[in-house]
């Protein structure tokens, strides 16, 4: 027997032997508990999710989960995965065995969230919650069935909602603002660059090569829990050197040599990303453009770069993506329709090729069509 009375307390606790996950014996225990029922589910609970048997409940392996993602997802990664979890996918599922939950299942939960009336991109990042935690339970242990699998995406993609400015409605926008300040050189490499805001936040003097014309983006910024914190970019492709143009390169160093005696190791714009979004809306309203969001601001930059026919591939390094899928995905229908131009040089093809080959009497025909 390993749940006892506690005759003093009135309580019930648990006491029991487990293997951790090195193989090595250990002993629990845990006091508290107000009925012997509760206690010998606990003590059930916990050694399943030490062993990682598929029989635990849902709640129990969402915990296993991020144990396993702590030293490979960053910390606003593992906070934003867990209000979505924890916010919507465990009030349904929570107390249910991930070995018991049916594609079924997985398709009343959807219909559920389509209910609530969320929005595409959001309902695809719902998504993409509770495939990754099946995805962890098939690849790491064992789970025979993932249900995912069989049920069809919820949601849309990013791309297919992706507001940005065009290079007329930036300079709408940017002429509202005062040269050389602050923000106007803060929007200007973000639109010129097409760098993260978080990375944007992170650079100092540093960074930047003011002879070879070039940023070196190797940090990103973010503000948690009152503190700021200074970490690795999204991903190892995001660590990248930019080329930028030379005017950039001229207002970033007039910017510079402003800060009196400003330390080259400090962040450049010392402010948070919420601050840039206000000091954006204020002069959207006065500008008149479009209303956006910052990071809308790398879609404006890849979306000018695409209809100037830069190359995927330079976008995709540019950008610091990760895959020239999700470049691809993201931007290319972002391209000019190029049908037309390749029908016509099939045409010219063709009738140069028919040209050559007619009898010498018959070319001035040819030639006038």
């Amino acid at each position: 027997m390993s749940v006892y009375k506690d005759e003093q307390r009135g309580t019930w606790y648990c006491m029991f032997r487990y293997n951790d996950w090195t193989g090595r014996q250990k002993q629990k225990c845990k006091r508290g508990f107000k009925t012997k029922r509760e206690a010998k589910e606990y003590e059930e609970q916990f050694i399943q999710t030490t062993e990682a048997d598929m029989n635990m409940k849902v709640g129990a392996f969402v915990e296993t989960y991020f144990r396993d993602k702590q030293g490979e997802l960053k910390e606003r990664s593992i906070k934003n995965k867990r209000y979505m979890i924890e916010r919507h996918i465990l009030p349904y599922f929570e107390n249910k065995s991930m070995n018991e939950i049916t594609p079924a299942d997985i398709i009343q939960w959807q219909n559920k969230m389509r209910e609530a009336g969320y929005s595409q991109t959001y309902l695809r990042m719902l998504q993409n919650q509770m495939t990754a935690l099946f995805t962890h339970a098939s690849n790491i242990y064992n789970l025979t069935n993932n249900p995912c699998k069989k049920v069809k995406k919820m949601g849309k993609s990013d791309a297919d909602k992706m507001d940005f400015w065009t290079y007329e409605e930036y300079q709408q926008f940017i002429n509202t603002i005062e040269v050389g300040s602050r923000y106007y050189v803060l929007f200007e490499i973000l639109f010129w660059t097409g760098m993260r805001i978080g990375e944007l936040l992170a650079i100092t003097k540093n960074d930047i090569d003011f002879q070879e014309n070039k940023i070196s983006i190797s940090k990103t910024y973010y503000r948690t829990g009152g503190k700021d914190v200074i970490t690795t970019p999204k991903t190892e492709q995001s660590v990248r050197t930019i080329d930028i143009p030379e005017f950039l390169t001229q207002e970033i160093k007039a910017y510079c040599d402003k800060l009196y005696e400003f330390p080259d190791s400090e962040r450049l714009f010392p402010i948070v990303c919420e601050a840039v979004q206000h000091k954006m809306v204020r002069h959207i309203q006065k500008s008149g453009v479009k209303r956006i969001r910052v990071h809308d601001l790398r879609h404006s930059a890849c979306a000018y770069l695409a209809h100037q026919g830069v190359a995927p591939m330079v976008i995709k390094e540019r950008m610091g993506h990760k895959d020239i899928k999700i470049t691809l995905n993201t931007y290319g229908h972002l391209y000019p329709n190029e049908q037309k131009k390749v029908a016509d040089m099939l045409n010219r093809k063709r009738n140069e090729a028919s040209n050559e080959n007619a009898p010498a009497g018959n070319r001035d025909i040819l030639d006038a069509d």
